[in-house]
Formats: C-alpha cells, sequence, structure tokens
C-alpha cells in the first residue's frame, strides 16, 4: 500500500503540472560572504544586516517575479582567504546565483575565483583593492569604491589641505591594507616624505614598539591603513604615548565603533569614505528608516551591502537568473540611484568612487573637504 500511495502522489503531481498556469514553487537563493564572528563580525554583520533589509523589501512588495520566495544563505567568510573559498564552494553547492561579498579583498578575491568558476556572480560591497575589478572576470562586481581612488584623495588632502610635509603609515600586510599603502605612496611621491612605513598583524592589540618607533621620526601625520579593531586601539596607544601628529585613516576604521571605543583619542581624526547621498532623497531616507527600525543606525557598509542586493534582485526581475551571462548584463546595465552613491556600473564591474574626508569631531563623523572642489565644507 505504500507503494501505491507514493505512486498515486507522482501521478497527480505531474498531471496538475500538465495543467495550464500550474508550476512548481520556484526558490531564489541568493547568499553573501563576510566575516559573521571574530574581530571583523561588526562590519560583517552590517553587510548581512544590509542585504536582509533589501530582501525583506522586496518581499513586502510581493518578491522578485517568477519566484515563490527568496532564500538567503549568509556566509562566514572570516577575513581570511581559506575560509571564504570554503564558503564559497558552499554557496556554488547550494545553487545561488549571486553573492553579496566580501568584506576584505584578501577573502574576495580567492572566494571569487570560485564563483567565477561556478557561474555565479558577485557583488562586493567593501573591498576596494583595484585588483578585484581587474582580472577581466565579467561576473564580478563592486558597488564600493578603489584603493587608488581612495589613495589619490589622501595624497591630495594631506598634501594641498592639511600641508603636510612628513608621513609615517603603518598597515596590517594584507591585501587591502598593504595595497592601499603602497598606492598612497605611489602618488604622494615627490608631494611627500614618507618618513616609515610600519608593519602589525591583525589581532595584535599592543602597538607600543610600532609607535616608539614612529614618534622618533617627528611625522606630521600618522596614516592608519588597518582595519577598524586595531585602528580604534592604535589611536588610543597613539595619543597615551604622547603622539602629536595628526590621525588620519581609511574607510575599513571609519565606523561607529571607532566614536565609542576611540573616543577622546579619536577627536580630530580625519577619513577617506564614499560620503552618503543626503537623507532628503527618498531612497536614503526609506533606507536609514528601514534599518534603523530593526538594527540601529547603519553601518560603514550596510548601504553598500543594500544596494548590492537591490541591484542583484532587480536584475533578477528583469532577466531571470538562468542565464548568467544575461543576468551579469542586466547587473551592467543598471542605472539606480541606491543609499551609498547613484550607480552605474562601467565594462570592469567598478560603480564609481565618491570618496570625501571626514573629520571626528564632537564625537561625529562630520563632513570636513571635498576633493572635486578643493575646499572644505
Amino acid at each position: 500500500m505504500r507503494g501505491f500511495a507514493k505512486w498515486t502522489v507522482w501521478v497527480v503531481v505531474a498531471a496538475l503540472a500538465a495543467l495550464p498556469g500550474w508550476a512548481a514553487a520556484k526558490t531564489l537563493k541568493i547568499g553573501s560572504l563576510s566575516p559573521l564572528t571574530g574581530q571583523y563580525a561588526a562590519d560583517g554583520n552590517d553587510i548581512k544586516q544590509g542585504v536582509e533589509i533589501a530582501i525583506a523589501q522586496w518581499e513586502a512588495k510581493g518578491g522578485v517575479p517568477g519566484y515563490d520566495e527568496i532564500e538567503y544563505l549568509p556566509q562566514d567568510s572570516g577575513c581570511d582567504g581559506k575560509q571564504a573559498v570554503s564558503a564559497a564552494n558552499k554557496l556554488v553547492n547550494l545553487g545561488v546565483v549571486g553573492v553579496i561579498g566580501a568584506y576584505c579583498s584578501s577573502a574576495t578575491l580567492p572566494a571569487s575565483e570560485v564563483l567565477m568558476e561556478g557561474d555565479v556572480v558577485m557583488i562586493t560591497p567593501a573591498s576596494t583593492n583595484e585588483k578585484v575589478t581587474e582580472r577581466g572576470h565579467k561576473l564580478m562586481f563592486r558597488a564600493c569604491g578603489r584603493d587608488d581612488d581612495q589613495a589619490k584623495v589622501v595624497v591630495e588632502f594631506l598634501s594641498r589641505e592639511l600641508k603636510a610635509k612628513r608621513v609615517a603609515i603603518v598597515d596590517d600586510k594584507t591585501t587591502y591594507t598593504a595595497g592601499l599603502a603602497k598606492n598612497i605612496k605611489k602618488f604622494g611621491k615627490g608631494k611627500l616624505e614618507f618618513v616609515a612605513h610600519e608593519h602589525v598583524n591583525q589581532g595584535d592589540k599592543d602597538f607600543s614598539g610600532v609607535l616608539t618607533k614612529i614618534k622618533a621620526t617627528r611625522p606630521d601625520v600618522l596614516y592608519m591603513s588597518l582595519y577598524n579593531p586595531e585602528g580604534n586601539l592604535m589611536a588610543i596607544q597613539a595619543r597615551r604615548l604622547g603622539l602629536k601628529a595628526a590621525l588620519m585613516s581609511e574607510d575599513a576604521v571609519y565606523h561607529p565603533n571607532y566614536l565609542t571605543i576611540a573616543k577622546d583619542a579619536g577627536e580630530g581624526t580625519f577619513f577617506t569614505f564614499g560620503q552618503p547621498p543626503s537623507e532628503d532623497i527618498p531612497e536614503v531616507a526609506a533606507f536609514i528608516k528601514a534599518y534603523s527600525a530593526k538594527y540601529g543606525k547603519p553601518g560603514s557598509y550596510s548601504a553598500y551591502a543594500y544596494d548590492a542586493a537591490n541591484i542583484l534582485l532587480g536584475a533578477v526581475a528583469r532577466v531571470g537568473a538562468d542565464d548568467p551571462g544575461k543576468l551579469a548584463e542586466a547587473i551592467r546595465a543598471t542605472r539606480m540611484q541606491g543609499a551609498s552613491k547613484y550607480i552605474q556600473f562601467d565594462e570592469k564591474g567598478d560603480s564609481g568612487s565618491t570618496y570625501k574626508v571626514l573629520v571626528v569631531k564632537d564625537g561625529k563623523f562630520v563632513p570636513y573637504w571635498d576633493p572635486e572642489t578643493g575646499k572644505r565644507y
């Protein structure tokens, strides 16, 4: 009887499938890669939550045409190449059509090779190393800016606006931080004197030795090419050591945690970051309202992840997800006002850089200098 019952069910399903307008339930699977645990979890979960807000909004308006539901499969990539490769392989095996991620360029680069081989499109909301989009991968896109663009803004600000002469740099030897430091020295040649270039390791907490060396070089500026846990602590220790140099850092240290952890030591720190659009823009206001209601204040990469998810889902809505090449072309053709900026991809998969200089003033990030006009706000 059991065999007969099972056979009967299959007959009924087959008969229903033959009826006009009847189709089996179809699930759209998308994934993400970001550090969900460990010292970089703050930025990683900001990315995850940005994707979740985008999906929730699509579902609220009826979902993606042609699909009954959206299944979101976030994976913990750490800030580690091997872990990211393992997570990327898992997503390919799970049948995702697109991935938002990763966070660290050192994770995005190897993970993207797996995804490209698996014909899965990838949009990174945070990896700024130029190599991400310089390898000719047609399924690879970037929602944030590029380090070579960021480095040019840093050099112009330090030399033209701050009138700095002597600059010390610290990086943690990863793809992102070392690459950015290299670009700053490249574009700063003849404009700035680099009196020190020191290195630390990810996870370090005591920077007294490095900072003592740097203090002896009497820099005008200490540039911290780091991630936010190390950057937060370095600012505190630099001031305790009596380092008088101005502090400057980048998009990986630019995070609300810097304000709450570095506190007074962080006052006056300069940052480069893609300046978000005005909250008067409806798309920006809608994102901030939705995100804040569920998670509180958006993190540095929440808006980029939200935009990346909307780009992917919008492309699927237009052309489906059966053909990765067509899906990639639909992404490349996207013209969209996002929560992070206006999105328009080039042939490489870059969406443009919008770096501005901000400063910490009275415990807040405040716009300070516009590289396009060369003037303060």
